[in-house]
């Protein structure tokens, strides 16, 4: 068999303008919500970045915070993603989640959070990630994997259980200014409904052809 003979066939629920919400926020709120019991992890989201001139790339990252202001994950400054989002300023995510075979997409303008929120993570992730951060220069090349475990090692009796944040690592922020929700439905005639600001803090939604 083929590559394009494999097929499948959506059967989502509906999606519409009557019974979903008007702020994006609470929709995503409202997906999430019903996706937190089916998803192995619904908070992986992929993140795509890109170059002044355009050169894309794109890896899954972790959501760890959201509110009315934006979407939350922590990575190394220094590395590839945060230097794309530094040059460009901005970052696209898509949630996939294949259990009700739905999609959001996320497009914004990208800020880092603040210390304090960065702190306060750092500080509730396991011991074993904080020791990691220092242990890894990320997007760098490393000449072996024992390497990278001696540096971890090292990171290990340095800090033992008192591991402070470096300054090189922290939040970002993707401040939206589109979503589009995507939910498979028969016939590949999808619902897609796309969500843009307006003035006064409300949004106008209106839909794609899938």
């Amino acid at each position: 068999m083929s590559l394009a003979d494999l097929r499948r066939d959506y059967i989502g629920q509906p999606l519409s303008e009557s019974e979903s919400e008007a702020n994006p926020f609470t929709q995503f709120a409202r997906w999430f919500e019903q996706v937190r019991e089916t998803e192995i992890d619904p908070t992986a989201m992929a993140l795509a970045t890109s170059t002044r001139d355009g050169r894309p790339s794109v890896r899954n990252v972790l959501l760890k915070g959201v509110d009315d202001r934006g979407f939350v994950f922590y990575t190394n400054y220094q590395s590839r993603k945060a230097r794309e989002m530094e040059a460009t300023g901005r970052a696209s995510l898509l949630f996939t989640w294949r259990s009700l075979e739905r999609q959001v997409r996320i497009d914004g303008t990208v800020e880092k959070v603040s210390a304090v929120e960065s702190d306060a993570y750092f500080a509730s992730r396991p011991i074993e990630s904080r020791w990691s951060v220092y242990a890894s220069q990320q997007s760098e090349v490393i000449d072996s994997r024992d390497t990278l475990e001696l540096l971890f090692n090292a990171a290990r009796e340095k800090f033992d259980d008192h591991v402070p944040r470096p300054e090189w690592w922290g939040g970002y922020r993707v401040i939206p200014d589109e979503f589009e929700f995507w939910q498979g439905r028969p016939s590949r005639l999808h619902d897609r409904l796309r969500y843009l600001p307006q003035s006064g803090g409300t949004w106008r939604r209106e839909r794609l052809a899938p």
